[in-house]
């Protein structure tokens, strides 16, 4: 079994966090640290291979983006038909995630998708759109009210 040591935990650490936004982020992050930036860049990697990371992204704050409403929209899909519905959802620009769940209890609906929009009704549309695309139209429609978390976990 492979042991992080204390440089992969110091880069996890920097890399749970907000990025600098400057051309060279990673440089910075490396020097802080102790390494070269190629040094860091390939124990990400190496991280990365391990699956001890398992992805990394960045996190839209749809607000500043202009889009000032959101809704998760639950999806009743056939499961024959789950991979390509979810691939035409994740194709709008306005979904930011999309994601199949195992179906429990009386729960029925299997594909969601995070619609962002203008206001409710652009959400709305939206829905109507991929429903008329992927030609399925029973969904559950569920706007957003109010957001009380978006941070990740902290490791290190």
């Amino acid at each position: 079994m492979w042991m992080i040591d204390e440089v992969d935990k110091q880069i996890i650490h920097y890399l749970q966090g907000d990025l600098p936004v400057i051309e060279r982020p990673f440089a910075v992050i490396a020097e802080e640290i102790g390494i070269s930036e190629a040094e860091f860049l390939e124990r990400v990697k190496l991280l990365k291979r391990r699956r001890i990371l398992r992805r990394f992204g960045a996190t839209l704050r749809h607000q500043l983006a202009g889009f000032s409403a959101n809704a998760m929209v639950a999806w009743r899909v056939p499961e024959d038909r789950v991979d390509q519905a979810g691939r035409l959802m994740a194709a709008f620009r306005e979904v930011s995630h999309c994601y199949q769940r195992k179906l429990e209890g009386d729960w029925e609906y299997n594909l969601f998708a995070m619609i962002h929009g203008k206001n409710k009704k652009a959400c709305e549309s939206v829905a109507r759109k991929i429903a008329d695309e992927i030609g399925l139209d029973d969904y559950i429609f569920l706007p957003s009210i109010k957001e009380y978390k978006k941070t990740s976990p902290t490791y290190f």
